[in-house]
């Protein structure tokens, strides 16, 4: 991947879901709204305020996280696909437990 995040924005490469199955059946996921998970790839610094205050971003390259169903921008960018949109609008990061 050769994309640069820029001011408040973050790159995310989508996880592959799980299937889900009662059985040996294979329940189809069509027509369900679902939140994407995904691994953060890249993140801009951040961006001024009105003000001119600079706040700086807080979510790290590597975090899981989990976006909204609507608001992020889907990209295709050298036949893999990539989810681009404001810091923000994370809903959130999760967490791994041991």
């Amino acid at each position: 991947m050769n994309l640069k995040a820029k001011f408040d924005a973050v790159i995310v490469q989508p996880l592959e879901e799980q299937e889900e199955t009662y059985g040996s059946i294979i329940v189809p996921d069509a027509g369900k709204d679902r939140n994407i998970h995904g691994k953060v790839l890249a993140v801009g610094p951040g961006k001024h305020t009105v003000t001119g205050e600079f706040i700086e971003t807080t979510t790290k390259i590597g975090e899981i996280v989990v976006l909204p169903t609507m608001g992020f921008t889907k990209l295709q960018h050298k036949g893999d696909e990539y989810f681009i949109g404001a810091e923000n609008q994370i809903l959130a990061e999760v967490i791994q437990e041991d």
